[in-house]
C-alpha cells in the first residue's frame, strides 16, 4: 500500500434466486475480475450466495446447506487470489439462521459478522427467517468453517491503517449504527453489503446516508446494494452502490446496472483526520471489540489511482456551488468586517488600492461591510500611491474602482518620499533590489495608516492566503494592517469572488472589475516595461498560484508529504504542467514556507473562512525556526521517469 491508498470495490453479479451454485460462480468471477484491477476489498451485495429475496425458502435446509457449499466452491477457487471479499449467506448456529457477511481471504472465512439489527416492517418481513444478532454469544466458533461469527474487526498485519469493519443494509439505517462503535474502535474502512430496495426519492436518501455516515465517523464507506436477478415479485433492485470518504463521493454506480466499481480510499488522510480531531472519541476501557480483531496477510499493490483530484481544492467545480460559495465567503468576509468596524465605533476604513485582485477584493469586502452597517460608502477611503512600477493601466482602474463604488479616493504619489528615504539609507535607485522594492511597499503602509490615524479609522489588509503561505509580502509593510480581510482566501478563490462581483453588478464597475481580472498579477515595484506594461509578473517568480494552492491544501489542510503530494499534482495536473514544472514549484513553495513562517507569526487579525488557515491563533502553530530538512530530502530522493 503506497501513500495510504487502497483500492476498494463494489460488485453487484446478475443472480438467480435460490441457484446457489449458479450465483457462486458469478461471485468468483466478480472476485478474479476485482483482483485483476488491484481491488483489495471488494464488498458484494447481502445474501448474495442465495439471493435476498428467497422468501420462506430461507427456511429450507436444502437452501442454507446449498449456500454453505458454493461458499466452499468460492474459496476454493479465489484462494490464490490476492483480495479480501464480503460474501453474504444465510448461515445456521445454535438452532437459529442469522443473516451473516463471511469475510474471506485466500481460501478461508476470517470471520462471519451476522446482521444486528433485523427489519419487519413495510415490505420487508426478515424477522420471519432471521434472527437478529445481541452479541450474547460473542465468542461463538462456526467449526465447519473453522472461523468466529460475531461482531469484530479485521486488520492488517503489515498496514496499521488498514482496519475495517462490516454492517448490514439494516444496521446503517438505525439511530445506532454499529459502524459506529467500529469506527471508534479503529476501524477505517465500512463496508456494507446491503439489500435495499428502489422506491421514488430513496436513491438520494441513500446517497446521503452513506456520505454522512462516512463524514460522521471519518471513514471510508463501501456501500454495495443487491441488483439484476432479485425477485421483482413485490420489489425493485437497482444496484445503487456507493464508496465514500470522509463525506465526498469517491464513486457511484448507475442504478440498474450490473459490475464492479473501484473507489481509492486514502487511509492515510483519514487516520490523519482522526489524529486531528481530538473530540473523535475513544472505545470505552469495557468495550473489548478492539480486542477482537482477525489479522491478516495481504500483498496490497502499488495501484495506479483512479481517483480524480481537483487542481483547484478551494473551488467548487459546479458553477451553482461555485456561486453559492462566492455568496456565503463575501458574506463572512463583510461580518466580520461589520463586526470589528461597530466594535471599536469605527466610521472610516483606509484601503491602499492597487488596482490589483487581492486590493479589488479587500475594496468589495469593504462596501459590503459597510451596507450592512448603513454606513456612508464615503468613510472608505481608498488611496492609490503610485510610484516607480504602476502603470496606467493599474491606476486608471484604481480610481475607476474607487469612483464607480462611492468610496473616497487619494492619490498620494510616494516617488519623493521614497527618494527621500533611499537617499537617507545610502540606496541607490538604479539597484533594483529587495531594498528597493521593499520600501516603496513599506512606504505605502506608513501611509495608510497615517491616514487611518487621521480619519479614526482601521486600515484594511489586503493579503490573502496563497501570500502568506509563500511569504509573498513585505514585513511589515503590506504583510501589516488592522484587520486582514483576505487572510484565509486563496488565491485561485480571489479570482472567482472578484469574477462573482463583477457578474453581480453592471456597467463600468462591472467592465472594471473585468479588466482587473484579465491584469497580470504584480506587486508593481520595478519599473514597468518600455511599453509600459507590467514587467514584475508575481508568478513568473514565485510560480503558478494554481499550483501553490494544491501544495498549500495538501500539505496544511491534509498534512500529506511532498512525494505524496507530487503524485496526486501529477494527476490534477495531467496534460496542464510536465512533471519536472510540478516538482520545481513544489520545491520553492516547501522553501519558501517554511523559511516565511516569521511573518506568518505576527499576522494581524483577520476572519477564518475556510478550512483552511495560517494563523498563529488559530489552525496552524510552527515554529519560525523549523528545519525543512527532512521534507527537502524526500523532494531531492524523487525520480522523474
Amino acid at each position: 500500500m503506497k501513500d495510504g491508498f487502497i483500492r476498494c470495490g463494489c460488485a453487484v453479479p446478475d443472480l438467480k434466486v435460490a441457484d446457489c451454485e449458479y450465483n457462486a460462480e458469478q461471485i468468483i468471477n466478480a472476485v478474479k475480475e476485482a483482483a485483476a484491477n488491484d481491488c483489495s476489498l471488494l464488498t458484494l451485495p447481502e445474501l448474495c450466495i442465495t439471493g435476498y429475496t428467497c422468501g420462506d425458502l430461507f427456511l429450507s435446509k436444502t437452501l442454507t446447506e446449498g449456500a454453505e457449499k458454493a461458499l466452499l466452491h468460492i474459496l476454493e477457487e479465489t484462494k490464490d487470489l490476492e483480495i479480501i471479499f464480503i460474501v453474504g449467506l444465510p448461515l445456521s448456529h445454535s438452532g437459529k439462521l442469522y443473516n451473516c457477511a463471511a469475510v474471506c481471504l485466500k481460501g478461508r472465512v476470517l470471520g462471519f459478522v451476522p446482521k444486528r439489527n433485523i427489519p419487519n416492517y413495510s415490505e420487508f418481513y426478515e424477522a420471519r427467517h432471521f434472527t437478529p444478532w445481541d452479541g450474547r454469544d460473542s465468542a461463538a466458533a462456526i467449526r465447519r468453517f473453522n472461523a468466529p461469527m460475531g461482531e469484530m474487526l479485521f486488520g492488517s498485519f503489515d498496514d496499521p491503517d488498514f482496519v475495517f469493519g462490516v454492517e448490514i443494509c439494516e444496521d446503517l439505517w438505525v439511530p445506532s449504527s454499529p459502524s459506529e462503535e467500529l469506527a471508534v474502535n479503529g476501524a477505517l474502512i465500512i463496508c456494507n453489503p446491503s439489500a435495499s430496495d428502489e422506491v421514488i426519492g430513496k436513491k438520494e436518501y441513500r446517497r446521503k446516508l452513506v456520505e454522512m455516515q462516512s463524514a460522521k465517523l471519518v471513514c471510508g464507506y463501501v456501500y454495495t446494494d443487491c441488483g439484476f436477478g432479485e425477485s421483482t415479485q413485490d420489489m425493485i433492485f437497482s444496484g445503487h452502490s456507493l464508496i465514500c470518504e470522509n463525506g465526498s463521493r469517491l464513486c457511484e454506480s448507475k442504478p440498474f446496472t450490473s459490475g464492479i466499481i473501484y473507489g481509492d480510499i486514502d487511509l492515510e488522510k483519514l487516520s490523519g483526520e482522526r489524529r486531528r480531531m481530538n473530540t473523535y472519541p475513544q472505545a470505552p476501557e469495557n468495550n473489548c471489540l478492539s480486542e477482537r480483531i482477525m489479522y491478516f496477510n495481504l500483498n496490497t499493490p502499488d495501484i495506479k489511482l483512479c481517483r480524480k483530484f481537483a487542481p483547484m481544492p478551494f473551488v467548487p467545480a459546479d458553477r451553482n456551488d461555485l456561486v453559492a460559495r462566492c455568496e456565503e465567503i463575501l458574506t463572512m468576509q463583510a461580518t466580520g468586517l461589520a463586526t470589528r468596524l461597530r466594535h471599536i465605533h469605527g466610521k472610516t476604513a483606509v484601503i491602499g488600492l492597487s488596482g490589483g485582485l487581492d486590493s479589488t477584493l479587500a475594496l468589495i469586502v469593504t462596501v459590503h461591510a459597510f451596507d450592512m452597517l448603513s454606513l456612508d460608502r464615503k468613510g472608505i477611503i481608498a488611496v492609490t500611491m503610485p510610484c516607480f512600477g504602476t502603470t496606467k493601466r493599474t491606476k486608471s482602474n484604481a480610481l475607476t474602482l474607487a469612483e464607480a463604488y462611492g468610496a473616497s479616493i487619494r492619490e498620494i504619489d510616494i516617488s519623493a518620499s521614497v527618494r527621500q528615504h533611499f537617499k537617507d539609507i545610502g540606496q541607490s535607485e538604479d539597484v533594483h533590489d529587495v531594498s528597493y522594492e521593499n520600501g516603496q511597499a513599506r512606504e505605502r503602509t506608513q501611509v495608510i495608516m497615517d491616514i487611518a490615524n487621521m480619519t479614526g479609522g482601521i486600515v484594511i489588509g489586503t493579503g490573502d492566503l496563497s501570500e502568506l503561505a509563500l511569504g509573498w509580502a513585505t514585513y511589515n509593510g503590506d504583510h501589516m494592517s488592522m484587520y486582514g480581510v483576505n487572510c484565509s482566501i486563496p488565491k485561485t478563490l480571489v479570482r472567482h469572488l472578484v469574477s462573482y462581483e463583477a457578474e453581480r453588478v453592471s456597467g463600468e464597475l462591472s467592465a472594471v472589475l473585468k479588466d482587473i481580472l484579465d491584469t497580470p498579477v504584480s506587486p508593481e515595484l520595478l519599473p514597468p516595461a518600455e511599453d509600459g506594461t507590467i514587467s514584475q509578473k508575481t508568478e513568473d517568480i514565485v510560480g503558478p498560484y494554481e499550483l501553490h494552492d494544491f501544495f498549500l491544501y495538501y500539505m496544511v489542510r491534509c498534512g500529506f508529504s511532498p512525494k505524496k503530494i507530487f503524485r496526486i499534482a501529477k494527476i490534477a495536473f495531467e496534460g496542464t504542467y510536465p512533471d519536472d514544472v510540478i516538482l520545481k514549484w513544489l520545491k520553492i513553495f516547501v522553501r519558501r514556507f517554511f523559511a516565511q513562517q516569521f511573518k506568518r507569526s505576527c499576522l494581524p487579525d483577520g476572519p477564518k473562512v475556510g478550512s483552511v488557515t495560517l494563523s498563529p491563533r488559530g489552525d496552524w502553530r510552527m515554529p519560525s525556526d523549523a528545519s525543512a530538512a527532512l521534507w527537502q530530502k524526500e523532494l531531492e530522493d524523487i525520480k522523474l521517469n
